[in-house]
């Protein structure tokens, strides 16, 4: 058999729906991909809840230091930062920007960096 007759026993005739078959139909397969999605969105909601039952990350850790340090109203740096800043006359917007800057020409990550004050001069 050559592919041109595979094909053409292969074919069926359309299908005659009319209107109510048609939408009853699209209804029904839009109704089908909603339900595969809602069951994908409940395994992995199910999914986060049991690994973070099971092994609590750094992140969880690091923010309950942070939560007790405020209850305890003392100053912790941020995770990541090198210490202090003292800005000298300098608005924060600026002084973020140019540590940005000195960040990128460097190429180097702003957390592997220490900037201990900022003057305008």
């Amino acid at each position: 058999m050559t592919p041109i007759t595979l094909f053409a026993t292969a074919a069926k005739p359309p299908l005659n729906l009319n209107f109510s078959d048609s939408l009853l139909m699209s209804l029904l397969g839009m109704g089908i991909v909603f339900l595969a999605l809602i069951a994908i969105m409940t395994l992995i909601k199910i999914q986060a809840v049991v690994v973070k039952k099971l092994k609590p990350t750094q992140e969880t850790a690091s923010a309950t230091v942070a939560i007790e340090a405020l209850r305890k109203d003392t100053r912790v740096p941020a995770p990541g930062s090198l210490g202090e800043l003292n800005l000298h006359s300098v608005p924060d917007k600026t002084a973020a920007l140019l540590m940005a800057v000195v960040a990128d020409e460097l190429k180097t990550p702003l957390n592997e960096l220490r900037f201990i004050s900022i003057k305008e001069v």
